[in-house]
Formats: C-alpha cells, sequence, structure tokens
C-alpha cells in the first residue's frame, strides 16, 4: 500500500510540499490561528499526530510536516560528514517551509528526532520561535553521556543505525517490515501495536521499507554520534541556553526519565523550563493522546492569554 491508497488521516488539512535547500518536505496544513509545527520521530512520520493535530487545529494553524529522509518527505543520500542529516540542516528544512507558508515565528513541538530538530533550532534561530515542546527527549549530549550497559541494552539503536554504511541499512532491509514493527511495540507502555490504527501502520510501513529511507534513517542516526553531538557539546561548553518558554513532556515509561527529571536536566539547557508526565511509553502522543494534549495544550495556549 502506497501513496494514493494511503487513508488520509487528516480531513480538513491540506497538502503542501516545499523544496529547500537540497530536500522536498512534505506537510499537512490545517486550522486557524498562530502557527504551530508538528514533528515527529524515529521510526514514524507526520501522521503520528493525527490523534490531536484536529484539537489543536481549533486555536492553530497547524503544521505537521515530515522530517527529511522521513514520510513523503525526499530522501537525499548522506555524505561524508553526515551534514545533510544533522538537526541544525533539519531545522532549516522547517525554517524554509514555516516561512513558505508565510510564517516568521511559530511555536514547535517536536516528538523523539523532531524534538532534536526542534531544540537545535531553539539555539540556532531562537527569533524563529516563540516556544518550544520537546516529547520524551532528553539533549543527544545528555544521552551519549548518561549510556551505561543498561542504558545502551535499551537504546541499542542509536549504536546500532549508527554503524558505517552499509551494514544496519543491509540488515534492515532483510526484513523492513518486521523491524519497525518491533520497535514500535517495544517502546510502548504495554509492549504491543495496540497503539497504532491500522491505517497509521499503514503509513509508517509504507515509507519504511524503501532502501532510500532506511539510508536516510540510519544517517538521521549517524549525525546525532558526530556532527549532532558537536554541535551540543559546542553548546554546553559555552553555556548557552535557551530562553524561550520549554515544555518537556514525557512517558513515564518513555526513555527520558530516570534518577533526575526530565524537567531537572532541560534546565541545565534552558531557563524556562516546565514538565509533566503522561501515562504511557515513548510513543505518548499515540499512547494517550487524551493525557498528551491536555499537557500540550496550556502551554502553547500561554501565549494566547
Amino acid at each position: 500500500m502506497h501513496g494514493d491508497a494511503l487513508k488520509d488521516l487528516f480531513p480538513g488539512f491540506r497538502e503542501e510540499t516545499v523544496h529547500t535547500e537540497g530536500a522536498e518536505i512534505f506537510c499537512r496544513v490545517g486550522g486557524d490561528g498562530p502557527p504551530l509545527l508538528l514533528l515527529h520521530g524515529f521510526p514514524q512520520s507526520h501522521v503520528m499526530w493525527h490523534t490531536i493535530a484536529p484539537r489543536l487545529a481549533r486555536d492553530f494553524t497547524v503544521v505537521a510536516a515530515d522530517l527529511r529522509g522521513y514520510g513523503a518527505s525526499s530522501a537525499p543520500p548522506g555524505d561524508s560528514g553526515h551534514e545533510a542529516y544533522s538537526k541544525r540542516t533539519m531545522a532549516g528544512d522547517m525554517i524554509a517551509v514555516m516561512a513558505h507558508l508565510g510564517f516568521a515565528r511559530f511555536a514547535i513541538a517536536g516528538h523523539d528526532r523532531g524534538g532534536r530538530v526542534a531544540y537545535r533550532m531553539a539555539f540556532d534561530h531562537p527569533e524563529k520561535l516563540t516556544r518550544i515542546a520537546v516529547l520524551d527527549i532528553l539533549t543527544t549530549y545528555d544521552y551519549w553521556q548518561r549510556i551505561d550497559w543498561k542504558r545502551a541494552l535499551r537504546v541499542y539503536h542509536w549504536m546500532f543505525l549508527a554503524q558505517p554504511h552499509p551494514l544496519p541499512e543491509r540488515l534492515i532491509a532483510c526484513d523492513a517490515r518486521n523491524y519497525l514493527e518491533h520497535t514500535l511495540a517495544n517502546w510502548t507502555k504495554k509492549g504491543t501495536l495496540d497503539a497504532f490504527g491500522e491505517a497509521a501502520l499503514d503509513h509508517y510501513r509504507a515509507f519504511f521499507i524503501e532502501p532510500a529511507r532506511i539510508h536516510a534513517l540510519c544517517e538521521d542516526y549517524r549525525a546525532g554520534a558526530t556532527v549532532d553531538m558537536d554541535q551540543d557539546t559546542a553548546d554546553r561548553e559555552r553555556g548557552n541556553k535557551i530562553s524561550l518558554p520549554l515544555l518537556a513532556l514525557y512517558g513515564e515509561t518513555g526513555f527520558a526519565g530516570g534518577a533526575r527529571t526530565p524537567g531537572d536536566v532541560w534546565r541545565d539547557w534552558a531557563t524556562d523550563v516546565r514538565e509533566a508526565a503522561v501515562d504511557a511509553g515513548h510513543f505518548l502522543v499515540e499512547e494517550n493522546p487524551d493525557g498528551t494534549y491536555d499537557a500540550l495544550h496550556p502551554f502553547l495556549m500561554e501565549d494566547l492569554a
């Protein structure tokens, strides 16, 4: 199932494809009000937001975009320095998308890899943002610094996907659908695919099995282990902090928890941090859409008060 055969999970939203420097970015746009950019993570697409996007569109002009290499966006080849899939490059894509749509400033909410794009944008282009929500992540710097044997077993994909081309690409391509479904199920609180509607799974399966996209996903993680880590380290060493309001929203059994709460960790990186936990695993938007919306919406509405 692919292309037009996939079910439209965003009724009333229009489709846009925006040409950026080096990529074509697909997004869906709906609603009315201040602009809100929604970004997904691995191994998903903008479709992950379909559970709450219509509700957010009552108060915001919602732009749900596919990161380069994911979903219906283009998947340019990687490069030796992994710059093509750095979060700085991906952030540049999204600034171009929002400018094309007529938005000079906007709020942003990003899950997983999309959260990394969001906070990189907050460091590099704070003038473009009004506020930022990061869903179930810590910074790339903190993840690499905190990996011990227990965390390494849980986030093995960070090491696996970052291995040199073409090892992970070839291994995933042997049974891409099973790898996708194992990942999705294993990262939920229940350990099953129950949280994901069949129509959403069809979207995820359709792009994940394509060789060019498998390569793009690996390049995303290779960037995470190299250029993204370098950029985070530079900000940390300089004492740079995000001054925008930041919400650290996370699943109670997701990846962001630990001895310190996500909010505690994010206070090392930002000056105005709120935090909220949702009864869910990593995929909180689909596992618990009501809880996610109830935590995210009031934070976003503060600008409208």
